[in-house]
């Protein structure tokens, strides 16, 4: 399996990562010798070499044999469905509405950004037709079985990776629509609109954001009435704030909609409710009282038909309220099990769990899509020569390029563990893991996302001026998906809200005089955590040692956020006011759980595996990703968790672990199982794809 002198125990060893760059380097030399002894020519001035047109060398020929089992890693990476990722990736090279272009014998799928605003949203529409014609949706709404919301999941994962725009067209009709009848209606709800839906039948899409407010869903200004002599709710958007804003579908496509308003009845306001409305009739005319207007063009995301909603007195069926949650009599009673109102508005934010949950998973599979195009033209991409006689040096021998890139790499890795781990407690979830699924989804949304969006931006920058085409996919994905910092929670608000979360239950357990329990706070119950004064690499890179520093930095921040916070509360400033004063601490200390997080998520993928090659390729990651993480956090300085000179450390040991992984990095991003048909041209053979027959 591996070559003599070379593997993961090698790499490991102290300067491993530097003997085998300087044996890559020797192979490079004396490759281009034997190239220039049989090319150079004499003239009086001197001697000329002429250098032959530089050839394609595959990564693989600049890389080592894989120290660990690929296929292993994968299932290890995606958790579940593999088969099922696979056929999507075979069902869409099978049609040529994912084909971008043929260049020799290779297909490219990918979608055309060039295209027109209007082209991409047909070709969206016609992808997803295409896949309901091969029965791909069948029981996406009506198998209520975890094994079926983890196949969905799988496909559409794959989804993402070929186009956001069918991903997120897709999960607004399934998981917000759909998913508002499921959590929302009842029987008669279910058994009226989830067949129709799954069946692409009836196109929903999903009115909760406004013009006037985002976040602040508790203020919507869409307001509904009720009429007991028809029984019938009117819907009506009062002033221009109000209009729907952003709705994914409603500009051309959507035949009805989950309408978020407010519900006043006998004059009194019960707050935000959900109602089913139909937009368009069979023909795809906008129903009378309704007013629809195009978004316009974005900087990503076209193929989704984004529109603004008005509501002229609409009136639709009583039946029409989702009332799993309240109802309304037909004489215009209003009833609710739920007496307390801010529980009952909990209750209606729902869906916005799921789409946290869908976000941090899709972000790590873009940020897989990056550093697969990144990593595998830096090891086919030559610069510079050390000297006039000895050959160019491939970009991912350069220890600046392994920072810029290999750091990010162990961190995918690290959060995909995380993702995984999310989404199975999400799909498993009972009552009681409410809380803890809302708080960690809110975290690692945020802290995914950020990651993806920095990744696609380093990754482009490493492709040079090929990350600017947008046949390489890398530039238009950065475009494609930063709008998932901002859809579902502003990122820096979700970081507040964990920490408003943490402050709660600090503050219960004090007044309870009990130990702290859930959200993974039990190591607060111990003695604080001590940190050696002198660092060396075995400590640096010990599972021990690195939960102990993150502990420590979780908890100090948490003690220091709850004394700031009652300060402020001593001087008569509401719990709220409180916590947006200590805005710094409070999104410090939103990473930090959220980092301590991902770093119990890898630890436990390592640790159920035997000791061996995998285990120990693990290791490194796992080291790199908390160590870069701590390197490049402001927290561990600010606050006194290091020193300066262990810092300096740990930015060295970074730089070391950078070059450890670089024999491995092919292998680790081929890990991912994305066909090189779906990565961007310069991940294969970049020199034919820009030959003249393609220009």
């Amino acid at each position: 399996m591996e070559r003599e002198g070379t593997g993961i125990n090698n790499i490991l060893a102290p300067g491993g990562g530097a003997l085998w760059r300087t044996s890559v380097l020797a192979k490079h030399f004396a490759t281009q010798e034997e190239a220039r002894g049989a090319s150079s020519t004499t003239t009086s001035s001197g001697s000329l070499r002429r250098s032959a047109c530089l050839e394609y060398a595959s990564p693989e020929s600049n890389s080592e044999r894989p120290a660990f089992d690929k296929e292993e890693m994968r299932c290890l990476l995606d958790g579940h469905n593999i088969p099922e990722r696979n056929f999507m990736f075979n069902l869409m090279a099978s049609s040529e509405l994912f084909q971008a272009k043929k260049v020799g014998n290779t297909v490219f799928l990918s979608p055309d950004y060039n295209q027109t605003m209007e082209e991409q949203r047909d070709v969206t529409l016609a992808r997803i037709l295409f896949l309901r014609e091969k029965g791909v949706f069948k029981g996406w709404l009506t198998d209520r079985t975890q094994e079926s919301d983890l196949k969905r999941s799988a496909l559409f994962e794959s989804f993402g990776i070929f186009d956001h725009s069918l991903a997120i067209k897709l999960g607004v009709h399934i998981h917000l629509w759909g998913g508002a009848i499921q959590f929302f209606g009842t029987k008669r709800h279910h058994d009226k609109w989830l067949q129709q839906t799954e069946d692409y039948i009836v196109r929903g899409c999903f009115a909760m954001t406004e013009l006037g407010h985002g976040s602040n869903v508790r203020g919507i200004e869409t307001l509904t009435t009720y009429d007991p002599q028809t029984e019938e709710f009117i819907i009506n958007t009062p002033c221009e704030s109000a209009q729907k804003y952003w709705i994914g579908g409603a500009a051309k496509h959507a035949t009805h909609t989950v309408v978020f308003s407010q519900l006043s009845i006998n004059g009194r306001n019960e707050g935000v409710h959900a109602f089913i409305c139909q937009l368009r009739d069979a023909e795809g005319h906008v129903c009378p009282g309704i007013r629809i207007a195009d978004c316009g063009h974005k900087i990503g995301l076209n193929g989704v038909d984004n529109g603004r909603i008005w509501f002229d007195h609409v009136r639709i069926p009583r039946e029409n309220l989702l009332n799993s949650v309240a109802d309304v009599t037909p004489d215009g009673q209003y009833e609710s099990a739920i007496k307390d109102p801010d529980q009952r508005f909990g209750a209606f934010m729902a869906p916005l769990t799921s789409g946290r949950v869908t976000i941090a998973v899709s972000a790590v599979y873009q940020a897989k899509l990056g550093l697969a195009t990144a990593i595998r033209y830096g090891l086919t991409r030559r610069a510079f020569s050390l000297s006039p006689e000895e050959p160019e040096v491939l970009l991912l021998d350069y220890p600046s390029h392994q920072h810029r890139l290999l750091p990010l790499l162990a961190k995918t890795y690290a959060m995909s563990f995380a993702a995984l781990d999310l989404k199975k407690l999400y799909v498993r979830r009972t009552p009681a893991d409410s809380k803890t699924i809302h708080v960690l989804s809110s975290g690692l949304k945020a802290m995914l996302s950020w990651h993806g969006i920095r990744t696609l931006q380093e990754c482009r920058e490493a492709c040079g001026g090929q990350g600017l085409k947008t046949d390489n996919r890398v530039g238009p994905a950065k475009a494609e998906y930063d709008v998932q910092l901002t859809f579902e929670g502003d990122n820096n608000v979700l970081m507040q809200q964990v920490s408003k979360a943490l402050l709660g239950d600090y503050f219960a357990a004090q007044r309870k005089g009990k130990p702290l329990e859930g959200l993974g706070l039990e190591h607060m119950n111990g003695p604080s955590p001590v940190i050696p004064f002198v660092l060396d690499r075995n400590t640096l890179r010990n599972k021990n040692f690195q939960s102990a520093l993150f502990q420590l930095r979780e908890r100090n921040l948490l003690e220091l956020l709850s004394a700031k916070v009652k300060k402020l509360l001593s001087k008569g400033l509401s719990m709220t006011d409180a916590v947006i004063a200590s805005y710094q601490l409070a999104e410090h200390l939103g990473v930090a759980f959220s980092e301590r997080t991902v770093l119990e998520s890898i630890l436990a993928a390592e640790e159920l595996q035997m000791a061996g090659p995998l285990k120990d390729v693990l290791g490194l990651l796992r080291s790199l990703y908390m160590l870069s993480a701590v390197d490049e956090g402001p927290a561990f300085l600010r606050y006194g968790y290091l020193s300066p000179a262990q810092s300096q450390l740990i930015a060295e040991e970074v730089s070391a672990l950078c070059a450890e992984l670089r024999p491995q990095a092919l292998n680790l991003v081929n890990s991912f199982g994305i066909p090189h048909s779906l990565l961007g041209p310069i991940a294969s053979d970049w020199i034919e794809y820009n030959s003249w027959e393609n220009v």
